[in-house]
């Protein structure tokens, strides 16, 4: 076990690296019209500059957390970073769409290593005692690096070129690397198995095609036929996946796993909550700047008691799982959670609802109850993980809520975008139905008050549809962890690193 000391500094390698992730999640969201611009890129071209990232995103962390597994987590994770700092690079100087796509993916396929090898690395550094804390902060970080990337983003782009979006990581991953290198031990199964090819080709080839059918729902519409194509084929191929998997000697997934009920109801729960925070933070920020009229700095920082209540919420939870128990501190935080949705699905355009200050208070108790809710989930599943295998076991939390994410912002997002178009008069300029941001620079344009305040309505009417949606769900999904959660969590007083072969290089 590392020294108290080490031990935090190898957190802080672990945080800097979530905080790149989540800040590329969303920064380059502000750059898309500068890149249409100097590029001269298509919708089109657009989308799969976006899509390039998350589809290997997803897709690789299964292959990602077994090969950590057999050949070294810490040596993976540098492998990852140094990839994602090579496709910063490149996407930084890149000369055309095609360039910069490719990019995109290498970075998404970096990230897909960073993800489950940073969350595998933390049982082996901290005690059970201290586990707790260490998730918390790093949660907070990945949360943070958020509504980070849209405040970065703008003031780059305003003060430098389009590629400074991109350049901004490679500091941050060059420090990370270093902290890597110096404070994390190595870790390895020493009985892994070889790498399971059959399930490695499944899994990306299923994941790759579900998400991507998730991705182009909201734009393409749920009955397209590209879409159901791709949700079809990712379904089928996974559906193969675990029937491959289960017949396997040496399978890539543990399905043994989902035979424990922690594990599956905590990874049930900390993927709603994954789902529910990734549609606050897609609509939250466009309710900031469109219907409040801050720019990317400000709606950026208005962001921050979400992530503040989450900070609050997850230090108080882990010491309450440490009295009370998971199977009442998870309820508990998705309690929490669905206030928070009540509360803000009472928000308004105009009166005593309609501030900042009532926006604030309801994301604050939003973060609590994600904190409260997340932060014991990913420690008790982390805990069931046999030692040695704890590199592919957190892939697959991690793989399960990324998935949970992007549904999150593609069934909500599609939920919004119905209820906000349908809420527009019939008479509307052409394009203000298809978002608030269209409507808000039609409106300006035009100079038309009563089209700007028409979309902002119609925008609010969406938004408290989308979280009164969510209220139940997190009602509902408290009630199932508090029905079929252990009442028990023993056995997670196993020191970390028992399981694991650790070595002393660095």
């Amino acid at each position: 076990m590392a020294t108290l000391t080490s031990r935090w500094w190898a957190l802080g390698a672990l945080v800097l690296s979530a905080l790149v992730i989540g800040m590329d999640a969303t920064v380059l969201n502000v750059a898309l019209p500068t890149l249409a611009a100097d590029l001269h890129a298509s919708t089109g071209d657009l989308q799969w500059i976006v899509d390039a990232y998350l589809i290997p995103f997803a897709a690789l962390m299964l292959p990602a957390g077994a090969l950590g597994d057999r050949f070294g987590r810490r040596r993976l994770l540098l492998a990852g970073l140094a990839a994602f700092g090579i496709a910063s690079v490149a996407a930084t100087y890149a000369g055309g769409t095609g360039a910069l796509v490719a990019a995109r993916a290498l970075m998404g396929a970096g990230g897909a290593v960073i993800m489950p090898l940073s969350t595998s690395i933390l049982p082996v550094v901290f005690p059970p005692g201290e586990r707790g804390r260490a998730i918390a902060v790093w949660t907070a970080a990945m949360a943070l690096g958020l509504p980070l990337g849209p405040v970065v983003g703008g003031y780059l782009l305003d003060h430098f070129w389009w590629g400074s979006v991109f350049l901004v990581n490679i500091p941050m991953i060059v420090i990370s690397m270093a902290a890597v290198a110096a404070f994390i031990p190595e870790s390895r199964d020493p009985a892994a198995p070889r790498t399971d090819l059959p399930g490695a080709l499944l899994s990306v080839t299923g994941l790759a095609a579900l998400v991507y059918g998730v991705i182009e729902a909201p734009a393409r519409g749920w009955g397209d036929p590209r879409v159901l194509a791709g949700l079809g084929a990712g379904v089928a191929l996974l559906a193969v996946f675990v029937r491959v998997e289960a017949r396997a000697r040496q399978p890539m997934m543990d399905l043994g796993l989902f035979r424990s009920r922690v594990f599956v109801w905590g990874a049930a729960g900390a993927t709603f909550v994954s789902l529910g925070m990734s549609g606050v933070l897609f609509v939250v920020p466009q309710h900031l700047q469109a219907v409040l009229g801050h720019d990317a700095l400000g709606t950026g920082l208005r962001v921050i008691p979400m992530v503040a209540g989450l900070m609050a919420g997850g230090l108080a939870g882990e010491r309450l799982t440490a009295r009370l128990g998971l199977r009442v501190v998870m309820p508990v935080g998705l309690a929490v959670l669905a206030a928070g949705f009540f509360l803000g699905s009472a928000t308004s355009v105009s009166g005593a609802f309609s501030a900042y200050g009532f926006v604030a208070a309801w994301l604050a108790v939003l973060g609590a109850g994600v904190g409260l809710a997340m932060v014991p989930a990913m420690d008790g599943v982390l805990a069931t993980l046999p030692e040695e295998r704890s590199g592919s076991g957190s892939a697959t939390l991690q793989t399960v809520r990324q998935v949970g994410g992007a549904l999150g912002v593609a069934g909500l997002g599609s939920m919004l975008s119905a209820a906000y178009a349908s809420g527009l008069p019939s008479q509307v300029p052409e394009g203000a139905a298809d978002s608030i941001t269209a409507a808000t620079a039609l409106a300006a344009r035009a100079g038309d008050a009563g089209l700007l305040s028409a979309a902002r309505e119609a925008f609010v009417d969406g938004m408290d549809l989308v979280l009164l949606v969510c209220g139940p769900l997190s009602v509902l999904t408290a009630v199932l962890v508090a029905v079929f959660l252990p009442g028990s969590t023993a056995g997670r007083g196993k020191t970390a690193e028992s399981g694991h072969e650790l070595t002393s290089a660095r």
